[in-house]
């Protein structure tokens, strides 16, 4: 049985530390969604710009590029093994950049995935670009692909289009970066929004849903999955993001924490919507299933 770093008391919420290449391959259980969130292999020693300063882009050794031909085989290591762990009518959602979409979208293609789209999201917040040599970078990618050409996947269209104000809603998000509220417990320095992973789950998932993260970082994704009812396995080599996952789970325990949260999830017609969402959603198949006899 594999031991958890951290299983919170409802146990819909448990981290790994560990290294997702080396102990995926050793549980078997099949997710309803994946979120993932890889490295950019963009700590090349560059600079940008963050609340008004000159910082350097470097993030950790994790995001340090080693060329082309390894982040290659990096990205079709780790896809196949969530290929492998993805149920046959689940999604996969994928972040990135300029630096490193490309090579996923060719990647899902050979190893038979159907992209269903590819988000932009616009933050509506950026950093600005102060070389002033090309466009300020305003947009990051999400790709949304699903296990299998021929087997349907969930996707709430009725949700999503009375979020658009009655319209199908498009491809390109606007939503506001990270904010500060969401770093009460410390912070990840590529920690997504939970606005971002909020609509990603809600279009893709039923209540009671198993999502995998198989790079946590400070688990915004398992924070979103708890907070709309979903089950969350995150997986993390750092101690320290870690921690930061563990207490920001503990935070949400308390319900007016967690109702205040939800309040001020933006991409919403009004504060009480998603609160009212949550709360009226019916139970699904899903909560039969458990990670318990698997990991401790």
């Amino acid at each position: 049985m594999i031991r958890s770093y951290f299983k919170s008391n409802d146990h819909a919420f448990t981290i790994l530390k560990n290294d997702s290449l080396k102990i995926l391959p050793k549980f078997k259980f099949e997710f309803d969604m994946i979120f993932a969130d890889p490295p950019y292999f963009l700590s090349n020693d560059g600079l940008t710009i963050k609340n008004g300063k000159i910082v350097s882009v470097n993030k950790g050794k994790w995001d340090k590029s080693l060329g082309a031909k390894e982040m290659n085989k990096f990205n079709r290591r780790w896809l196949k093994l969530a290929r492998n762990k993805l149920k046959d009518n689940g999604t996969i959602w994928i972040s990135g950049t300029a630096h490193n979409i490309f090579n996923i979208g060719q990647l899902l293609t050979e190893l038979d995935f159907k992209v269903l789209n590819i988000i932009t999201w616009e933050k509506t917040n950026p950093p600005p670009n102060f070389s002033c040599r090309y466009f300020t970078h305003s947009t990051e990618f999400v790709i949304w692909a699903r296990k299998h050409e021929k087997v349907p996947h969930y996707y709430n269209y009725k949700l999503m289009k009375e979020l658009n104000d009655g319209k199908q809603m498009k491809d390109v998000w606007r939503l506001p970066a990270i904010a500060k509220w969401e770093k009460s417990c410390g912070k990840h320095p590529t920690q997504k929004p939970l606005s971002l992973l909020t609509r990603i789950i809600l279009a893709s998932t039923q209540k009671g849903a198993w999502i995998l993260d198989p790079f946590a970082g400070s688990s915004t994704t398992g924070i979103a999955a708890n907070l709309l009812g979903r089950r969350y396995l995150g997986i993390d080599q750092e101690e320290a993001f870690l921690e930061i996952s563990k207490a920001r789970k503990l935070e949400i325990e308390n319900p007016a924490i967690a109702d205040l949260y939800r309040s001020k999830i933006r991409g919403f017609i009004d504060k009480r919507q998603l609160s009212e969402f949550v709360a009226n959603e019916p139970e699904s198949e899903y909560l039969v299933q458990s990670l318990d006899k698997i990991i401790k």
